[in-house]
């Protein structure tokens, strides 16, 4: 059986766990420190940036519900997918119940970032 050997965390880091995509890459999903609170989405994105990290996509979300719930307010958090439909909205996680919706990226939501290595 393989192993995925957890990579090294920078202080204050929280390893959330692996994601394998249908083509069979993957990445190691390390979210960083902070919390932006209410912010519209592209503040969102510029502030994952500034921190070398990236919000997560919609699968990384779902895996930081499971994994790294208590990291987070019960609240709804960006993530870094915009609605293929409407291009006026993206992606959001929820973590009081775990559901994930669409927002107007006008709207003013939390915000984590994550950073990426791959396996």
């Amino acid at each position: 059986m393989n192993q995925i050997t957890k990579p090294e965390l920078n202080i204050g880091e929280i390893y959330a766990g692996a994601i394998i995509n249908p083509d069979g890459t993957g990445s190691h999903i390390i979210l960083l420190t902070g919390d932006k609170d209410d912010g519209n989405w592209d503040n969102a994105m510029e502030w994952a940036k500034s921190l070398g990290g990236d919000l997560p996509n919609r699968a990384e979300s779902a895996l930081l519900f499971n994994q790294s719930k208590d990291q987070f307010n019960p609240e709804w958090y960006w993530t870094n997918e915009q609605h293929a439909s409407d291009s006026s909205c993206a992606w959001c996680q929820g973590f009081d119940n775990g559901g994930q919706d669409s927002h107007y990226k006008g709207n003013e939501l939390r915000a984590r970032a994550v950073r990426r290595l791959a396996i």
